[in-house]
């Protein structure tokens, strides 16, 4: 099933169906895309009195051209690892160990792009409110924060996959990105009022 040639109905069905994806991840990285739509929205809507909205709106493009596709590669890992997980019964404790910790650490790296997608996507927002239509400025912020969401979201989604391995350095720059997402989230709402 191919996540991004559902209908929204479809696809929504499909987040709430029996089965493990697509999950959290698959939603943050179509969030992430909305929000960048957003942003391309407010930016297009503005180039009348912004003379870099045309510019700023192919960035928002941009992201959410790069944040779509990891729904279904989030998905298509998991899914991947899950299978490692079923398959790996009758290895030795050293194989199947191993198998499954290169399968969920593979399964971590959609949500670690994820996160970093989401926040570049938070940080354009804080551009984009602080110079779009005043009108639609709400818009950008409402971005600013769905982004922010997500990378949140994915950096708990990197940590679940790396469990055996929290000090993992993926699981702390997940962490960090979703920080610095909240930040320009923060940020974006300041520049509104």
């Amino acid at each position: 099933m191919a996540l991004l040639d559902l209908r929204l109905r479809e696809f929504l069905d499909e987040v709430a169906a029996d089965g493990k994806t697509p999950g959290g991840g698959s939603v943050a990285a179509l969030v992430t895309a909305a929000a960048a739509g957003l942003l391309a929205k407010v930016a297009r809507s503005s180039t009348g009195s912004w003379p870099e909205a045309a510019g700023i709106a192919a960035q928002a493009e941009a992201l959410r051209d790069r944040a779509a596709p990891l729904a279904q590669l989030d998905a298509d890992e998991y899914e991947r690892a899950l299978r490692t997980r079923a398959d790996a019964g009758d290895e030795t404790v050293e194989r199947r160990d191993y198998a499954l910790g290169r399968a969920y650490a593979r399964a971590a790296e959609p949500p670690l792009q994820i996160a970093a997608t989401a926040t570049d996507v938070a940080v354009l927002a804080v551009v984009v409110a602080q110079n779009g239509d005043s009108s639609l400025r709400a818009d950008a912020v409402a971005a600013a924060v769905l982004a922010a969401g997500s990378a949140r979201a994915a950096a708990e989604l990197v940590a679940v996959n790396l469990t055996a391995s929290a000090d993992d350095e993926r699981v702390t720059r997940a962490a960090r990105l979703a920080e610095e997402a909240a930040r320009a989230a923060d940020a974006a709402r300041a520049a509104r009022e």
